[in-house]
């Protein structure tokens, strides 16, 4: 890694000068974003104030580099982080010479931004339970580790006609989305030997579609080989020309899904050829001694570590206060082997705690962050931060919470709630069983602010669904709407899921009444 830091830290300075030719007006928006991207940096709506994306590998993360983390947020005046859906953590409102500054900084503690958006291998995904979930298969982490440092090794080296987005499950419930990526690996134990399903040619956003999988079973051990295969085939057949018609899915419509796992086939077979990138791995073994506890609480999990459990917490919208973070941090620092994951619905876990450290920090969490499905909903970060977004997504999550808390309603009976602000899927609203996603549209004699609204999605390998599209809802009425459908949800004494498939025509009434 010193080769690369070399190459990063040197990169910085000239980004810097470009960030100022933007705020100069010497460069566009779209021209700044093309350089941006590939440091993690992304300009605010307004080209003043910026964003930045800590390349948090696979969600792995540790209380020492929370604390920096922390640190940054307080020195440069800001009250909170924000948790994607891809396991990263993104700071808003720098300036450019604070994220320039602040680059420097997190490299000099091994945290890496290069990469985290533009047209290169984004952070590869996992499931965040991985190691510790009772129903896994195996352990994945190393893995996915080994796949996230092999791209950050050259990530300087990529040119790719677009990003590249790599994901790795632990089990069938696939948790790290990966029958929706580029590329997803997940675990099968067989005969005790460790094995990977490869999915691949997946995506969501403009023109979604479920990823299809390669026809073997492949040792773990191999993973390397198809990782780089896939870097292959893409710079071979990728489209540099069209940006909309850039991402892996569209090599899959091209060619059809034979030739496009035969060309598949043809670049391992290349990439195999040239050897050396087998994956030696050992199995990490938590020694912890565990205390057993019982405690009714949704967000507490029983791992598989006898007396060991992990604590989900949820922060509205995956905006996390600094000074939450801090409290977090200051009581469990001296916890044995805590381990901190960061989950893909903008949550966090905390893991290898025992019974009597889970009960203090659930009851230090108690109120910050959510605890019903609704309240766990996923929000992109939306307008009026977003450079490309249309609609005020966290916005509406705020609204539609204080809807329901103000008639104090408690009833958990809707499931979560993903919401893109456009039509990109940062929410991931097209694999949600409700989701929403924004865009601008004529209402009588205004332009307002509307969502489309979709329903009947779902993720995991053999029930990944796109959710159908049910019409455009203001956002407005959006709170009002699903007050309603919950209403109707709980007389019927059905789960969502069940309501929709047996009742689709009064789900459909209910949405016709606010659809314009």
């Amino acid at each position: 890694m010193d080769k690369l830091k070399e190459v990063l830290y040197g990169e910085i300075e000239e980004f810097r000068k470009e960030g100022h030719k933007f705020l100069n007006g010497e460069l566009n928006v779209m021209q700044f974003k093309h350089i941006s991207g590939g440091f993690g940096v992304y300009a605010h709506r307004g080209g003043k104030e910026f964003m930045i994306r800590l390349r948090i590998p696979s969600g792995i993360t540790n209380v020492d580099e929370m604390y920096k983390v922390y640190d940054f947020a307080k020195r440069y005046g800001l009250d909170k982080i924000h948790l994607t859906t891809r396991q990263a953590i993104q700071l808003h409102g720098l300036s450019i010479d604070e994220v320039c500054d602040l680059m420097i900084e997190a490299l000099d503690n091994d945290i890496y931004t290069r990469g985290a958006g533009g047209n290169y291998p984004r952070n590869v995904a996992m499931s965040p339970l991985s190691g510790v979930d009772p129903k896994e298969e195996f352990d994945v982490t190393p893995y996915a580790k080994a796949v996230g440092n092999y791209f950050l090794e050259r990530i300087y080296t990529y040119k790719l006609p677009r990003k590249l987005k790599v994901a790795f499950s632990n089990s069938e419930y696939d948790a790290a989305h990966c029958t929706v990526q580029d590329l997803g690996f997940v675990a099968v134990n067989k005969d005790g030997e460790k094995y990977f399903k490869i999915y691949l040619g997946g995506g969501l956003g403009q023109n979604p579609r479920k990823a299809v999988k390669y026809y073997d079973l492949i040792e773990a051990k191999d993973v390397l080989y198809y990782v780089e295969a896939m870097v292959s085939l893409f710079k071979a057949e990728g489209n540099y020309e069209n940006r909309n018609k850039a991402r892996v899915r569209y090599i899959l419509e091209r060619m059809g899904e034979k030739d496009f796992l035969e060309c598949y086939k043809k670049h391992i077979e290349e990439v195999i050829e040239k050897g050396n990138l087998e994956i030696q791995v050992e199995d990490k073994i938590c020694n912890k001694k565990g205390i057993e506890v019982e405690i009714n609480n949704p967000r507490i999990i029983n791992q598989k570590q006898t007396g060991l459990y992990s604590v989900y917490l949820h922060p509205i919208g995956g905006q996390l206060l600094a000074n939450d973070l801090k409290a977090i941090l200051d009581t469990i620092k001296n916890f044995e082997d805590i381990e901190i994951r960061l989950a893909m619905t903008e949550g966090v876990y905390f893991r290898n705690l025992n019974g009597n450290e889970a009960r203090e920090l659930l009851e230090l969490t108690e109120n910050m962050g959510a605890t019903t499905n609704l309240e766990q909903s996923v929000s992109c970060i939306g307008v009026p931060t977003c450079q490309v977004g249309i609609c005020n997504s966290q916005g509406m999550l705020n609204s539609i919470m204080d809807y329901f808390k103000d008639r104090e309603y408690k009833s958990d009976v809707l499931p979560r709630v993903y919401i893109s602000g456009c039509g990109n899927s940062c929410g991931v609203h097209q694999i949600g069983s409700i989701g929403f996603t924004g865009k601008k549209k004529r209402v009588g004699e205004k332009i307002e602010e509307c969502f489309t609204m979709f329903a009947g999605g779902s993720f995991g390998v053999g029930k990944t669904n796109l959710g159908n599209s049910y019409g455009d809802i203001p956002g407005n009425k959006i709170p009002e709407f699903l007050y309603e459908l919950s209403k109707a949800i709980e007389v019927s004494d059905l789960k969502f899921e069940e309501y929709l498939e047996e009742k689709e025509e009064s789900f459909k009434e209910i949405v016709n009444k606010y659809a314009v």
